[in-house]
């Protein structure tokens, strides 16, 4: 379990392994392991993964019952439930290892305005849901899940002149407000997902307005930035300086990005530039200098490192210890998604750093979208199922001799 809050780590104590699967896999049963064996590989192989994916659509389309097949396989291995109440259950189990959750309400692809105020008004509960549980630390939500993803693209452009368009978008920041300052009066920092480069101008443009009115003493609202586009460690500059100017504390959620094979090929179609990095290394290369330059600045920040890179996650411990700042100061984090990079989050969370896991749920079919565009991430990133088989069999291995 982490250490007590505010307690530095002696200089001497070893920085994490996070290649020990013992301590990664201690909450699985044999079985557990061996049921994400075998999903893993699926997922690996991008033949059956499409496939996979494919047959899942046509059988939902023509109400096939394998709702509890997938619930009892993707669903288990990436959500939490299917409602807040049966992911509890997940929160309880992972704070036991001193990992903090996070309920990421994960229905997307709504447009009208009752599913749209659903949606805010779930966010709202995990909020009220936060609240009362030491062991979910941060609340999040998705922009275009409380918005008609047109919208934020014209938002983005500064093309809203239809008075209808003008309607639903005053709705649309009377939600994020709704959810910001309910976060404020909770004490519950709330994160602001990033998403594509059409739709992102909006999003920074909100989460700016939010932290300026909310940020004032800490950081409650954190924006998101994807630092495999190559313009977004300037952009995190930028928005330091200007909470600096401002009076606020910046909220910072650092992740490489989501949306890499489809941000190229739209830039192609469209005839513009990629707005992401031309190799991984200039994509690693920005991460490393954005979580540099966050603890840099602390005193005015907040900072969430969104990572399943062992090295930054390494590095961000590195410079913790190296400057003498409390491997558990509740201004650092580091998260990962459940279901994934179990060696970084527990081995983390055993050395006393703050940890916490992304906690998808919602209604199995509802959700869908969400396990697929996984699946799909999970075989485009390359050696990331790799790894993940490796440190499973290498577990089993460790078990199965004694």
């Amino acid at each position: 379990m982490p250490a007590p809050v505010g307690t530095a780590v002696p200089p001497a104590t070893r920085h994490p392994d996070l290649q020990d699967t013992r301590i990664a896999f201690a909450d699985k049963s044999d079985r557990d392991l061996w049921q994400a064996q075998w999903l893993f590989r699926i997922i690996g192989n991008p033949t059956l993964s499409s496939l996979g994916q494919s047959l899942t659509k046509a059988a939902l389309g023509i109400h096939l019952p394998i709702g509890g097949l997938i619930k009892a396989t993707i669903f288990k291995q990436f959500c939490g439930g299917e409602n807040i109440a049966e992911s509890l259950n997940t929160a309880t189990r992972l704070s036991k290892s001193g990992i903090g959750t996070i309920l990421d309400y994960s229905v997307e692809g709504q447009e009208d305005d009752d599913s749209l105020d659903k949606a805010a008004a779930e966010i709202l509960r995990t909020i009220a849901m936060a609240r009362t549980r030491k062991d979910i630390p941060f609340s999040v939500f998705k922009t275009s899940g409380i918005s008609p993803t047109h919208l934020l693209e014209l938002a983005s452009e500064d093309r809203i002149t239809d008075p209808e368009d003008v309607r639903e978008w005053e709705l649309v920041q009377a939600r994020v407000l709704r959810i910001c300052q309910a976060a404020a009066d909770a004490g519950v920092p709330v994160m602001i997902d990033a998403e594509e480069t059409w739709l992102q101008p909006a999003i920074d443009a909100l989460a700016t307005r939010m932290m300026e009115r909310f940020n004032r003493e800490r950081a409650i609202v954190i924006n998101t930035y994807q630092l495999y586009r190559h313009d977004r460690l300037a952009f995190l500059k930028e928005s330091f300086a200007a909470a600096e100017r401002g009076g606020y504390h910046l909220g910072a959620k650092l992740v490489r990005g989501a949306y890499m094979e489809k941000e190229r090929e739209t830039a192609a179609k469209d005839g513009l530039p990629s707005p992401i990095h031309a190799d991984k290394q200039g994509v690693d290369r920005d991460y490393d200098d954005a979580i540099r330059f966050c603890i840099d600045n602390l005193d005015r920040m907040t900072v969430m490192v969104g990572t399943h890179n062992e090295q930054s996650t390494l590095l961000l411990a590195r410079l913790l210890d190296e400057r003498g700042i409390a491997r558990n100061d509740r201004r650092v984090w580091s998260a990962q998604l459940l279901g994934m990079s179990d060696n970084i989050s527990y081995n983390m969370a055993h050395a006393g750093y703050n940890v916490a896991k992304y906690v998808p749920y919602g209604p199995v079919r509802e959700v869908l979208p969400y396990l697929i565009r996984r699946a799909a991430e999970n075989t485009s990133v390359k050696g990331q199922t790799g790894r993940e088989l490796g440190l499973i069999m290498a577990e089993r291995k460790r078990r199965a001799q004694g």
